[in-house]
């Protein structure tokens, strides 16, 4: 199917000439404050459980059109059979023009007030144990989908000026970790990405958000072989992720007395993180 992009090639505005778009500042909030959800759009990548769903029916519930994409199609009906006026759109991240396809389609009705990338696959790898299907899915699912959505999405929503990016990445991409030889790299990849599309985007008027979470208890943490520091359950990550969203912030990170101290380890020299990883972890 050849994909018409009426509204995904429109031309961007230069940054003095997008509509909302901010100088950079070292004080105040980082993106437009989204405080009022009553009826924005908002396209979420990956919500069929867990953060996404929690997610979603919260902003549901705040009065926000949602719109869920991810594979299983039966979980994303059930929602839509318990929200009024939420719709799914069945979706594999890893099928560009698929991807290409939806998102022309959900444009068709109207423009994107916040897109959540929260589409992500897990599993527990070290290098002695290397699995390179698997390290491929996970670059698929969590990075490489990420780029479909983005590469389709972005260019309307730049030419409108408005509307705001939020990508799901994790703690584990803070630093290295035992057992995220996969997960790990992905995910600061997608740290990296938000950074750079703040830096490019953020001029013309759009937000731009990078979510880390810590221990979240969802289908994909429920197979850790290990007790997860403070766990909370996927409501409560939605709540940060909105308040994090009114107060419009870049760098969106839950539970703080977790993420904090993950941080912290960030400034670490490598002669002074190895072993301190290696006591805590017992790996």
């Amino acid at each position: 199917m050849t994909i018409p992009r009426t509204f995904i090639d429109a031309p961007m505005p230069s940054p003095r000439a997008a509509s909302g778009a901010r100088g950079f500042s070292l004080f105040g909030p980082m993106n437009p404050r989204i405080t009022d959800w009553r009826g924005l759009r908002v396209w979420l990548i990956g919500a069929s459980s867990g953060i996404g769903e929690a997610t979603a029916s919260a902003l549901h519930a705040r009065g926000a059109q949602v719109l869920l994409s991810a594979r299983n199609a039966p979980a994303l009906n059930a929602f839509v059979a318990a929200h009024p006026a939420a719709q799914a759109w069945p979706l594999d991240v890893t099928d560009a023009n698929a991807v290409m396809r939806t998102t022309y389609q959900i444009l068709a009705q109207g423009p994107l007030d916040l897109v959540l990338y929260c589409a992500g696959h897990y599993r527990e790898m070290r290098a002695t144990d290397m699995d390179l299907a698997d390290l491929r899915r996970h670059v698929d699912i969590n990075y490489l989908g990420a780029l479909h959505v983005l590469d389709a999405a972005v260019p309307a929503m730049a030419a409108r000026g408005h509307g705001h990016i939020s990508l799901i990445s994790s703690v584990a991409g803070f630093r290295g970790l035992p057992k995220s030889l996969a997960y790990g790299p992905t995910k600061a990849a997608l740290t990296h990405l938000a950074e750079t599309l703040y830096l490019d985007l953020q001029p013309l008027g759009l937000g731009v958000s990078v979510v880390h979470p810590g221990f979240v208890s969802t289908p994909l943490t429920a197979r850790n072989g290990f007790t997860m520091p403070a766990l909370i359950t996927p409501a409560q990550a939605a709540q940060a992720m909105l308040a994090g969203w009114g107060q419009g912030a870049f760098d969106i990170h839950y539970p703080k007395r977790f993420t904090r101290w993950m941080k912290l380890l960030r400034l670490l020299p490598y002669r002074a993180y190895f072993p301190a990883v290696r006591r805590v972890t017992g790996l």
